[in-house]
């Protein structure tokens, strides 16, 4: 049984529960790419187009299963490339292994073709990495770096030397210098100790106005988080890697926060006297309370991100769930209902003002009626995903995720190109679920395009077809273009923002998938339907308006100063960014998609 480095390897990653790798082939890795096709499909490869699109999949894997996201590559330029999709992972604390080969130990540090010093390379992103020199390292190698990424909820990387991996395996001598490690591990239950949780009680029980903000640390907490918002009679916002742990319908639940964020989020947070911070490391100081406004208690499971967003009063390094759990006995339940019945109006208020700026004329679709007309069609179960960019105002403010859905995207890092790779690693995880991704044309001209083809070549796999690639095709590089005239008072930098109109459709219906084009908003909701009842995956381009601002929750004084400077300046959309502004600003006193 004992076989090449390579088979006691997958062997090891199988005991570990490993069933799928995200990755693509080299001569580097040719010696664990044998020993997983002698293991005749206990683990399941999946050939991306590219390596940093198999590190945001195995990042996304980890997301939407809580499971080890595993990803390999070559050496050399094919371990580079790993490096955005990795510290994806890194930022959002996910657990995610990354399995790279080298150039052969015989050659090392002699200049050799495609020899790179990864230990150095990946020492930032990864909480363990380590190149393996003898074949009995390699078990304690293996556990060690699956058993860090797990518990540490961090990156781990383990580098395989080209002529190492076809060597025997050799188990570790029981001597002096060699070690025996085992498989396993079982995340513990943590919980604050009684008089933590007392001090943060009686925080909460003084408070007449709590705010609640939720992340990602609280998606497995949704029915703890419902039960001490109605208790203390809180509003609850959303970071948006939390999108999904409350759903929108409730009447207390004031949505994302931020720069993307709702007006009623921004209301709570300015105006509350209590803050209590569930599972996120929502990173933007000015959307949150001011210093000495509020009293403040935080829950998160990594210690490390306590008390670095809001001097709180008291922090609890606990689980989420079982933390509110041990909570809830000790806080008491408010009387007095004016202040939530202010937030339920205020997110009343703010779910009709997105309607009418969804319906807004746009020249030719205004891209808020694209998120707006999905919103009420996400099949129940759905899973959406979106890329950074201007797409995610939309996906951030007009969906509202319902109970049983599931939703993500590139948090910390909020990098370009990761919605059509979580899309795909999200299909590969729930097959029968129906699988939305939300992209704009620039992060799909930068890579995403590609990764269809690899959608094509899997999608007869799935239990279910439904899958789709919605693209905003504006021609601009919208996100930065905004902040170039919001932020820095700057107009379009038209030689930086412009991009090619590519037909994303058509390329879609090139390679075996359905393709669909919209430019005419009265067409746009039928155009979701077919879609969504499509019998192959769909690449949906709709055509829309750049000059639609993605307007922040906020305007400072800044900002409208900065703002006004561009208008001043001269900015090459001019008439339309006005009149796109206008009515966006004047959305409760226009008609309907009439001029």
């Amino acid at each position: 049984m004992s076989g090449t480095v390579g088979d006691f390897f997958v062997r090891r990653l199988h005991e570990w529960g490993v069933r799928r790798i995200f990755g693509y082939p080299g001569d580097g890795i040719n010696g664990v790419l044998g020993a997983l096709q002698r293991a005749k499909g206990k683990i399941e490869f999946i050939q991306v187009r590219h390596e940093e699109m198999a590190a945001f999949m195995a990042s996304a894997h980890a997301k939407f299963t809580g499971e080890l996201g595993v990803c390999l590559s070559t050496g050399g330029p094919g371990a580079a490339h790993l490096i955005t999709g990795l510290y994806d992972a890194k930022c959002d604390h996910m657990p995610v292994l990354a399995i790279s080969g080298q150039a052969p130990r015989t050659a090392r540090g002699s200049h050799y073709q495609q020899e790179l010093n990864l230990d150095r390379m990946f020492s930032d992103v990864a909480a363990f990495v380590q190149e393996a020199e003898t074949p009995s390292q390699v078990r304690m190698l293996t556990d060690r770096a699956i058993r860090i990424a797990k518990s540490q909820h961090a990156v781990s990387v383990v580098i395989f030397p080209a002529d190492l991996q076809d060597l025997e395996y050799e188990e570790p001598p029981r001597e002096h210098g060699s070690v025996r490690t085992g498989v396993g591990y079982s995340r513990p239950l943590i919980v604050p100790r009684h008089k933590d949780l007392r001090l943060a009680a009686e925080v909460l029980n003084a408070g007449r106005k709590v705010a609640v903000l939720i992340g990602a640390g609280a998606l497995g907490a949704s029915k703890q988080v419902v039960e001490v918002a109605e208790k203390l009679k809180a509003g609850v916002a959303k970071a948006l890697l939390g999108k999904a742990a409350l759903p929108d319908t409730l009447p207390w639940v004031t949505g994302s926060i931020g720069l993307l964020g709702t007006k009623p989020s921004y209301d709570l947070m300015m105006e509350c006297d209590t803050l209590l911070m569930i599972g996120s490391g929502f990173p933007y100081s000015e959307f949150l309370p001011h210093e000495g406004q509020a009293r403040g208690v935080q829950i998160d499971i990594d210690p490390s991100m306590l008390s670095i967003r809001f001097p709180m009063e008291v922090n609890l390094h606990g689980d989420a769930a079982a933390t509110l759990d041990a909570l809830l006995p000790l806080i008491e339940e408010k009387s007095h209902f004016g202040w939530r019945d202010r937030i339920e109006k205020g997110v009343r208020d703010w779910w009709e003002l997105m309607e009418q700026r969804a319906m807004a004329p746009a020249h030719p679709i205004n891209p808020q009626l694209v998120a707006w007309d999905l919103s009420p069609r996400l099949p129940d179960g759905a899973i959406i995903t979106s890329d950074s960019g201007s797409c995610a105002n939309w996906y951030a403010r007009d969906l509202k995720i319902r109970p049983g859905m599931m939703c993500s995207l590139s948090g910390g890092l909020a990098s370009m190109g990761a919605a059509v790779p979580y899309a795909i690693a999200a299909k590969f995880a729930h097959p029968g679920r129906p699988v939305i991704a939300l992209i704009g044309d620039g992060a799909m001209q930068m890579n995403n395009m590609a990764e269809l083809i690899t959608v094509a070549k899997y999608w007869r796999e799935w239990s279910s077809p439904n899958w789709i690639c919605c693209v905003f095709n504006n021609e601009d590089l919208n996100q930065v273009t905004w902040e170039q005239r919001v932020m820095e008072g700057n107009p379009k930098f038209e030689a930086t923002q412009n991009i090619p109109d590519v037909p994303y459709h058509r390329f879609a219906e090139l390679i075996g998938l359905k393709g669909i084009f919209v430019d005419d908003p009265d067409r746009l909701a039928a155009a979701w339907d077919e879609a969504l009842s499509c019998d192959r995956p769909v690449v949906l381009e709709v055509k829309t308006d750049p000059e639609v601002p993605p307007l922040p929750a906020h305007i400072s004084l800044e900002q409208a100063r900065n703002f006004a400077t561009t208008l001043f300046k001269g900015d090459p959309e001019q008439s339309r960014l006005i009149k796109g502004t206008a009515r966006q600003v004047l959305a409760s006193v226009l008609p309907g998609r009439e001029e």
